[in-house]
């Protein structure tokens, strides 16, 4: 099942390029002890160390993924300049797999012996679907996904505030605002399954909080017309729509939104904006939606965001850029931090992999994340997020409106399975 791509996207073509492609170089170690008394596992050898990526290059999040690619890439090109991590270069094996679960179950057996963990492993559905087998492979795997139903997962990294969180940070910061008040009618639209599910109970707990009546509207993956559930959020009076969906779903609902004459603002979970979207007749509509994640904005004004946004426009000047280029990057140097810390107690098993992120209690990424806590199973490794609006005028199409900030809703909420 490992897939020829074809994007046309220079980073791409190196980042496929990095992929292990077979060779006694490339075989990974059996679990002995390397030259330098480094013990080993599956993906190192005394050379490298592979990590596994399986994304979404061709579905319903593949804007969103291909700038998560060129993220990763500038971090190992990085890294590997340097030396390395332990001394040995870092290699990743990238497949697509669509946004669909039954092809990464068909995927992952192949790629999951040759990898020491998995630098990314998109959507909540594939990792739903492969939960059982990273646990019995015991394989530490990087989510892309926020959903706070996976903190009891032992081998899953869930990378700043999840999607629960996210959702009360940007209706609390409706709330502030007085977009919103005690009373208010608010409409939900999310996706079945859990990255839905888990944004509704982000939106319920905030509700519930504040005195406000909740309008629950379920789509499915593949649903694209939000007409008839904007004309019902219509009917009912809300005042804003709180949305759990892919950027083509957006896309409907902000235009329903004003073409319906509602009119009222949006606030959405990180994943529901491409830049993409400012190409389509969406673009002005979009402009009432406001965007909460745990990674900066693409225009952030911090010197690393700067750096990375500047390179990346030089390597990729055809590639529309977005949030998720420093995304990938932080993913980056938080598998650094793990590695290195492993490389300390001599042990990049996976067992000893996953030692050291357990031990991680303050990685820091230059703030293109907030600092992160792993040593609490089941609790949230941040609650701080950043929030954008959509602003076409701005590169990645989001303009930040607040820095990293808790709000105060999302100071008490407790996550499904914290304190454990």
């Amino acid at each position: 099942m490992r897939r020829s791509l074809k994007v046309p996207a220079l980073f791409l073509a190196g980042a496929l390029a990095l992929a292990a492609c077979g060779g006694d170089d490339d075989e990974a170690s059996s679990g002995g002890t390397g030259a330098d008394g480094v013990k080993g596992g599956p993906g190192i050898t005394d050379d490298t160390i592979t990590l596994g990526v399986m994304t979404d290059l061709t579905g319903p999040f593949k804007d969103f993924s291909t700038t998560l690619q060129a993220g990763h890439k500038m971090w190992v090109d990085e890294v590997n300049g340097k030396g390395g991590i332990c001394n040995r270069q870092i290699k990743l094996e990238t497949l697509d797999h669509g946004y669909k679960a039954d092809t990464a179950t068909i995927q992952f057996p192949d790629l999951e012996p040759k990898v020491a963990g998995f630098m990314e492993l998109l959507g909540s559905p594939v990792i739903a679907a492969l939960k059982t087998d990273i646990n019995d492979k015991q394989v530490t795997t990087m989510a892309v996904s926020w959903s706070s139903e996976l903190l009891d997962q032992p081998y899953v990294i869930i990378v700043g505030t999840t999607y629960d969180l996210e959702m009360i940070n940007g209706l609390d910061y409706l709330l502030e605002k007085g977009d919103i008040k005690k009373g208010d009618t608010i409409g939900h639209i999310y996706q079945e399954g859990e990255y839905g599910g888990n944004g509704l109970a982000g939106a319920k707990h905030f509700a519930k909080e504040n005195g406000i009546k909740l309008s629950e509207a379920k789509v499915t993956s593949t649903d694209t017309d939000m007409k008839a559930i904007v004309t019902k959020f219509k009917g009912e009076g809300v005042k804003a729509i709180a949305l759990t969906t892919s950027p083509a779903q957006t896309a409907s609902a902000a235009t329903n939104n004003v073409g319906l004459g509602l009119n009222v603002p949006m606030v959405g979970n990180g994943p529901v904006f491409a830049p993409a979207l400012l190409d389509t007749p969406a673009a002005n509509a979009l402009s009432k939606l406001y965007v909460v994640a745990s990674a900066v904005p693409y225009t952030s004004p911090l010197p690393k965001a700067k750096e990375l946004a500047k390179a990346f426009e030089e390597a990729n000047p055809d590639i529309k850029p977005s949030f998720t280029v420093q995304y990938g990057y932080a993913q980056g140097l938080i598998w650094g931090q793990i590695l290195n810390k492993a490389c300390e107690s001599k042990d990049l098993s996976r067992e000893g992999i996953n030692a050291a992120l357990k031990a991680s209690d303050n990685i820091t990424t230059d703030k293109l994340v907030s600092d992160l806590d792993f040593s609490k199973p089941g609790s949230p490794s941040s609650r701080d997020v950043y929030i954008a609006q959509v602003d076409k005028g701005t590169k990645g199409g989001l303009k930040q409106v607040q820095g990293l900030k808790v709000g105060k809703d999302a100071k008490t909420y407790k996550a499904p399975h914290e304190g454990m």
